[in-house]
Parts: C-alpha cells; sequence; structure tokens
C-alpha cells in the first residue's frame, strides 16, 4: 500500500487518500478512519465520507481549524492497528430477475457465454459489500461482482431507471433508489425501499455492510 495523500478540496474540505484500487482492506480502512473522526470530532464536522479508497472531511472552519483536522487525518491514516472490522449479518434483499424487471438479463447471459438462470445464480451467490454511498441518496456501490457476468455499464446511459432496478456496472452492482436515468446494466428489480425519508434513519444499507441478493 502506497503511503496516503493528503488533498486539499476547498477551504474547508480536505480528503485523505489511499491506493486507487478497489480493495476491502482500503475500504475498511477508510470506513474505521470516517467512523473514529465521527466519534473525536463531531461538533467540528459537516459531513464525513468514506469511499472505496479516500474519506473526505468536510469540516466547519468556525469550529476548528484545517491544520487540526489535517493533524488528526494524518495521525489516524498512519495508524492501521485498529481497523479491526466487524462481520456484519448480511441484508438479504428479494429481487425479481428478469422480464420487465431485468431488461439487461439477455445481454449479459451473452457477455458471459451463459445462460440467463446462470447469470441469476452467480449474482445472487455472492456476498457483497457495500463499499460506500453516493450518486444518489442510498445508492450502495457493491462488490464484487462474477467476473463472468462484469459487464461494462451501458455506453449511453438510460433517460429513466425504475426505482428499486438491480444492475451491474463491471465488477459493481447496485440498486436505484429512485427513478432517475443511469447507465448500469438492469438484471432484476426489488420492492426493498433504499431511500425513505419517512424513517428514522433514511438510508438502509451503510458503507462496511454485507448485502445478499435472493431469488424471487
Amino acid at each position: 500500500m502506497n503511503q496516503p495523500r493528503i488533498i486539499t478540496m476547498g477551504d474547508s474540505c480536505l480528503s485523505v487518500v489511499f491506493d486507487e484500487t478497489i480493495e476491502p482492506a482500503i475500504n475498511a480502512r477508510c470506513i474505521a478512519i470516517a467512523r473514529s473522526l465521527e466519534s473525536q470530532m463531531a461538533a467540528a464536522l459537516r459531513d464525513v465520507v468514506p469511499t472505496y479508497n479516500a474519506v473526505t472531511v468536510h469540516f466547519d472552519p468556525l469550529h476548528t481549524h484545517r491544520n487540526s483536522v489535517e493533524r488528526e487525518l494524518r495521525r489516524l491514516a498512519a495508524d492501521d492497528s485498529a481497523v479491526g472490522e466487524r462481520e456484519p449479518t448480511p441484508v438479504e434483499i428479494p429481487v425479481t430477475y428478469g422480464g420487465e424487471a431485468g431488461p439487461d438479463l439477455a445481454a449479459v447471459a451473452q457477455f458471459g457465454g451463459c445462460s440467463e438462470q446462470a447469470v441469476v445464480q452467480l449474482h445472487s451467490a455472492m456476498v457483497y459489500r457495500v463499499y460506500m454511498i453516493g450518486f444518489l441518496p442510498g445508492f450502495a456501490y457493491m462488490g464484487s461482482v462474477d467476473g463472468r457476468i462484469a459487464m461494462p455499464r451501458l455506453e449511453t446511459p438510460r433517460l429513466h431507471v425504475a426505482e428499486g432496478s438491480v444492475g451491474i456496472a463491471g465488477i459493481q452492482t447496485g440498486i436505484y433508489p429512485c427513478d432517475t436515468p443511469g447507465g448500469w446494466r438492469i438484471i432484476g428489480r426489488t420492492a426493498v425501499k433504499m431511500f425513505d425519508p419517512s424513517r428514522s434513519d433514511p438510508v438502509l444499507l451503510k458503507a462496511g455492510d454485507r448485502v445478499k441478493f435472493t431469488v424471487v
């Protein structure tokens, strides 16, 4: 692993960046740093965003100094002794695969040189790690998809993808939390709501969670 880099993202935002790879160990370290910051500097922070390989910190310059945040970021980034990650019980997401719910299932099967049923079996056999939340409220970037069905996203995104659509984009899989344009290969749909403002915690999945898709 390369030495982490501290990048200035603005007058009240810093980011610590590790190797630019999708690795569970790097992601676990980012999540651990984010949790430590949230517990130690909560009053001075506006938001902390862990991603695949980085942690971006939005701080309140009226409550802390940039140098203080940077020192804490460097300290946490250099300390990998407390990464110890829990192994959460997977969240089960029931999915209806194919048909109107999964218009790209046949294309993914062709890409993988297998049947549509094989695509369903390969996709639902994995326990996926939630690496980060982004793009839309509650959109969980999960991996890693079996390489045989890791089809690249569409060259031209659709103008409309239905809420609950389950897609593949390379080694990533995800669930659209609302109706939106999107370019992932849609292979199914779930009725589980990824984002619901009426819940006490609107976002269903968090970075570090595990997900298991089940076949309806």
